[in-house]
Protein backbone atom coordinates (compact mmCIF):
# COMPACT_ATOMS: atom_id res chain seq x y z
CA UNK A 1 0.00 0.00 0.00
CA UNK A 2 2.66 2.79 0.96
CA UNK A 3 4.66 1.55 -2.72
CA UNK A 4 1.42 2.35 -4.16
CA UNK A 5 1.34 5.43 -2.44
CA UNK A 6 4.70 6.48 -3.50
CA UNK A 7 4.40 5.69 -6.84
CA UNK A 8 1.59 7.96 -6.98
CA UNK A 9 3.32 10.90 -5.81
CA UNK A 10 6.61 10.12 -7.92
CA UNK A 11 4.14 10.32 -11.18
CA UNK A 12 2.20 13.47 -9.79
CA UNK A 13 5.45 14.95 -9.87
CA UNK A 14 6.51 13.90 -12.35
CA UNK A 15 4.04 15.43 -14.84
CA UNK A 16 4.01 18.65 -12.35
CA UNK A 17 7.66 18.82 -13.28
CA UNK A 18 6.57 18.42 -17.33
CA UNK A 19 3.86 20.48 -17.50
CA UNK A 20 6.18 23.67 -15.89
CA UNK A 21 8.76 23.00 -18.25
CA UNK A 22 6.66 22.84 -20.99
CA UNK A 23 5.89 26.91 -19.93
CA UNK A 24 9.07 27.90 -19.62
CA UNK A 25 9.95 26.27 -22.85
CA UNK A 26 11.07 28.89 -25.41
CA UNK A 27 9.24 29.25 -28.45
CA UNK A 28 9.90 31.01 -31.72
CA UNK A 29 7.63 34.39 -31.79
CA UNK A 30 7.00 35.86 -35.42
CA UNK A 31 6.01 39.98 -35.55
CA UNK A 32 6.10 42.56 -37.40
CA UNK A 33 6.97 46.90 -36.20
CA UNK A 34 5.23 49.06 -37.33
CA UNK A 35 5.20 53.35 -37.26
CA UNK A 36 1.66 54.02 -37.68
CA UNK A 37 0.53 52.55 -40.41
CA UNK A 38 4.24 51.97 -41.87
CA UNK A 39 6.69 48.61 -41.37
CA UNK A 40 9.87 49.70 -39.83
CA UNK A 41 13.24 47.79 -40.79
CA UNK A 42 16.64 48.17 -39.29
CA UNK A 43 14.56 47.78 -35.36
CA UNK A 44 16.95 46.30 -33.04
CA UNK A 45 15.49 43.53 -30.97
CA UNK A 46 16.86 42.33 -27.91
CA UNK A 47 15.12 39.43 -25.09
CA UNK A 48 16.26 41.21 -22.18
CA UNK A 49 16.05 38.10 -20.21
CA UNK A 50 18.64 35.10 -22.68
CA UNK A 51 19.81 38.36 -24.31
CA UNK A 52 19.05 36.80 -27.89
CA UNK A 53 18.47 40.08 -30.06
CA UNK A 54 17.96 40.26 -33.92
CA UNK A 55 17.16 43.15 -36.13
CA UNK A 56 13.43 43.64 -38.45
CA UNK A 57 13.55 42.88 -41.82
CA UNK A 58 12.73 45.25 -44.86
CA UNK A 59 9.34 44.80 -44.52
CA UNK A 60 9.55 45.46 -40.47
CA UNK A 61 8.79 41.81 -39.71
CA UNK A 62 11.29 39.28 -37.18
CA UNK A 63 11.70 36.77 -35.23
CA UNK A 64 12.87 35.54 -31.92
CA UNK A 65 12.97 32.77 -29.39
CA UNK A 66 11.14 33.64 -26.29
CA UNK A 67 9.03 32.60 -23.08
CA UNK A 68 6.22 33.77 -21.27
CA UNK A 69 7.79 36.85 -18.97
CA UNK A 70 10.07 37.36 -21.17
CA UNK A 71 11.04 41.24 -22.03
CA UNK A 72 11.87 42.50 -25.40
CA UNK A 73 13.39 45.97 -26.12
CA UNK A 74 12.65 47.40 -29.59
CA UNK A 75 15.01 50.75 -30.16
CA UNK A 76 15.81 52.11 -33.57
CA UNK A 77 17.36 55.87 -33.68
CA UNK A 78 14.53 57.53 -34.80
CA UNK A 79 11.85 55.97 -32.58
CA UNK A 80 10.88 55.94 -29.25
CA UNK A 81 12.38 52.75 -27.19
CA UNK A 82 9.46 50.62 -27.01
CA UNK A 83 9.25 46.79 -24.07
CA UNK A 84 6.83 44.37 -24.09
CA UNK A 85 6.71 41.60 -21.54
CA UNK A 86 5.49 38.43 -23.59
CA UNK A 87 2.38 37.31 -22.34
CA UNK A 88 0.70 33.64 -22.97
CA UNK A 89 -1.48 35.13 -25.41
CA UNK A 90 1.91 36.32 -27.22
CA UNK A 91 3.00 33.09 -27.39
CA UNK A 92 -0.17 31.71 -29.51
CA UNK A 93 -0.45 34.99 -31.78
CA UNK A 94 0.57 33.61 -35.46
CA UNK A 95 1.88 37.25 -35.68
CA UNK A 96 2.68 39.53 -33.02
CA UNK A 97 1.68 43.18 -33.84
CA UNK A 98 4.48 46.15 -32.72
CA UNK A 99 3.41 49.43 -32.65
CA UNK A 100 6.48 52.30 -31.88
CA UNK A 101 6.56 55.88 -32.01
CA UNK A 102 8.94 58.31 -33.68
CA UNK A 103 11.17 60.37 -32.05
CA UNK A 104 9.87 63.79 -31.51
CA UNK A 105 12.71 66.38 -32.57
CA UNK A 106 13.08 69.94 -31.51
CA UNK A 107 14.36 72.39 -34.40
CA UNK A 108 16.15 75.43 -33.37
CA UNK A 109 14.72 78.06 -34.88
CA UNK A 110 16.85 79.37 -38.41
CA UNK A 111 16.83 82.67 -39.72
CA UNK A 112 16.98 82.56 -44.00
CA UNK A 113 18.92 86.26 -45.22
CA UNK A 114 18.93 85.32 -48.99
CA UNK A 115 20.08 88.91 -49.25
CA UNK A 116 23.12 88.29 -47.43
CA UNK A 117 26.35 89.36 -48.36
CA UNK A 118 24.93 91.18 -51.56
CA UNK A 119 26.24 94.27 -51.60
CA UNK A 120 26.64 96.67 -54.72
CA UNK A 121 30.34 96.19 -54.81
CA UNK A 122 29.59 92.21 -54.84
CA UNK A 123 27.38 92.70 -57.92
CA UNK A 124 30.03 95.04 -59.48
CA UNK A 125 27.54 98.10 -59.67
CA UNK A 126 30.27 100.67 -58.14
CA UNK A 127 34.10 99.89 -57.93
CA UNK A 128 35.67 98.36 -54.69
CA UNK A 129 36.67 100.43 -51.66
CA UNK A 130 35.07 103.16 -53.07
CA UNK A 131 33.63 105.99 -50.26
CA UNK A 132 30.39 105.37 -49.05
CA UNK A 133 28.22 108.73 -47.97
CA UNK A 134 25.60 109.66 -46.25
CA UNK A 135 22.44 110.92 -47.33
CA UNK A 136 23.15 114.37 -46.45
CA UNK A 137 27.35 113.94 -47.62
CA UNK A 138 25.47 113.18 -50.93
CA UNK A 139 23.76 116.07 -51.40
CA UNK A 140 26.86 118.29 -50.87
CA UNK A 141 29.25 116.01 -52.67
CA UNK A 142 26.98 116.75 -55.74
CA UNK A 143 26.63 120.09 -55.05
CA UNK A 144 30.58 120.56 -55.07
CA UNK A 145 31.54 117.87 -57.71
CA UNK A 146 31.30 120.15 -60.76
CA UNK A 147 32.91 124.01 -61.24
CA UNK A 148 29.22 125.02 -62.28
CA UNK A 149 27.69 123.48 -59.55
CA UNK A 150 30.23 124.80 -57.05
CA UNK A 151 29.95 128.41 -58.38
CA UNK A 152 26.03 128.51 -58.72
CA UNK A 153 25.55 126.98 -55.01
CA UNK A 154 28.12 129.37 -53.19
CA UNK A 155 25.94 132.41 -54.94
CA UNK A 156 22.94 130.76 -53.65
CA UNK A 157 24.08 129.27 -50.38
CA UNK A 158 23.23 126.11 -51.10
CA UNK A 159 26.43 124.49 -50.14
CA UNK A 160 26.66 125.71 -46.85
CA UNK A 161 23.09 124.79 -46.19
CA UNK A 162 23.79 121.48 -46.94
CA UNK A 163 27.20 121.17 -45.13
CA UNK A 164 25.47 122.28 -42.41
CA UNK A 165 22.75 119.21 -42.66
CA UNK A 166 25.81 116.96 -42.79
CA UNK A 167 27.02 118.54 -39.56
CA UNK A 168 22.86 117.90 -37.96
CA UNK A 169 23.28 114.55 -39.13
CA UNK A 170 27.12 113.49 -37.63
CA UNK A 171 25.41 114.79 -34.22
CA UNK A 172 21.88 112.87 -34.92
CA UNK A 173 23.98 109.91 -35.24
CA UNK A 174 26.64 110.52 -32.18
CA UNK A 175 23.88 111.31 -29.93
CA UNK A 176 21.88 107.36 -30.79
CA UNK A 177 25.22 106.34 -30.40
CA UNK A 178 25.77 107.72 -26.85
CA UNK A 179 22.17 107.04 -25.53
CA UNK A 180 22.64 103.32 -26.79
CA UNK A 181 26.24 103.01 -24.69
CA UNK A 182 25.28 104.93 -21.22
CA UNK A 183 21.75 104.91 -19.40
CA UNK A 184 20.33 107.08 -17.62
CA UNK A 185 21.55 105.59 -14.15
CA UNK A 186 24.93 106.08 -15.22
CA UNK A 187 24.69 109.53 -15.90
CA UNK A 188 22.70 110.52 -12.68
CA UNK A 189 24.83 107.90 -9.89
CA UNK A 190 28.09 107.83 -11.32
CA UNK A 191 28.16 111.37 -13.42
CA UNK A 192 26.01 113.01 -10.58
CA UNK A 193 24.36 114.83 -13.66
CA UNK A 194 20.45 115.57 -12.44
CA UNK A 195 18.02 114.16 -14.77
CA UNK A 196 16.69 117.12 -16.03
CA UNK A 197 19.85 117.99 -17.48
CA UNK A 198 20.92 114.55 -18.82
CA UNK A 199 19.88 115.27 -22.71
CA UNK A 200 21.80 118.86 -22.75
CA UNK A 201 24.71 117.37 -21.37
CA UNK A 202 24.60 115.22 -24.15
CA UNK A 203 24.71 117.50 -26.66
CA UNK A 204 27.46 119.32 -24.70
CA UNK A 205 29.21 115.79 -25.22
CA UNK A 206 28.94 116.24 -28.70
CA UNK A 207 30.63 119.13 -29.53
CA UNK A 208 33.85 117.73 -27.97
CA UNK A 209 36.05 116.37 -31.13
CA UNK A 210 37.88 113.86 -29.02
CA UNK A 211 34.59 112.45 -27.15
CA UNK A 212 33.31 112.08 -30.86
CA UNK A 213 36.22 110.27 -32.35
CA UNK A 214 35.90 107.61 -29.34
CA UNK A 215 32.18 106.82 -29.83
CA UNK A 216 33.01 106.34 -33.88
CA UNK A 217 35.69 104.05 -33.47
CA UNK A 218 33.57 102.10 -30.54
CA UNK A 219 36.46 103.04 -27.81
CA UNK A 220 34.24 102.64 -25.12
CA UNK A 221 36.85 102.86 -22.48
CA UNK A 222 38.08 105.54 -23.73
CA UNK A 223 34.57 107.59 -23.87
CA UNK A 224 34.52 106.15 -20.31
CA UNK A 225 37.35 107.98 -19.25
CA UNK A 226 36.69 111.56 -21.27
CA UNK A 227 32.63 111.84 -20.19
CA UNK A 228 34.18 111.67 -16.74
CA UNK A 229 35.97 114.69 -17.47
CA UNK A 230 33.49 116.29 -19.57
CA UNK A 231 31.25 115.63 -16.93
CA UNK A 232 32.99 117.43 -14.30
CA UNK A 233 33.25 120.94 -16.16
CA UNK A 234 29.26 120.15 -17.16
CA UNK A 235 28.57 120.15 -13.34
CA UNK A 236 30.60 123.60 -13.17
CA UNK A 237 28.88 125.17 -15.67
CA UNK A 238 25.09 124.17 -14.29
CA UNK A 239 26.71 125.48 -10.92
CA UNK A 240 27.59 128.88 -12.19
CA UNK A 241 23.77 129.27 -14.15
CA UNK A 242 22.30 129.00 -10.64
Amino acid sequence: MKLNNTLHIIFILFFVQIGFGQNNLSKEILGQIFEKSTSVDRVNIINNTTQVSTISDADGKFSILAKEGDVLVFSAVNLEPYKRRISAEDLNLSLLIIKMTAKEIELKEVVVNENYGITAENLGIIPRGQKTYTPAERKVYTATSTSVDKILNKISGRTAMLKKEVNVEKKEMLFRKIEYLFDENYYTERLKIPADDIKGFQLYCMDDAEFAVSLNTKNKTMSMFLITELARKYLIILENEK
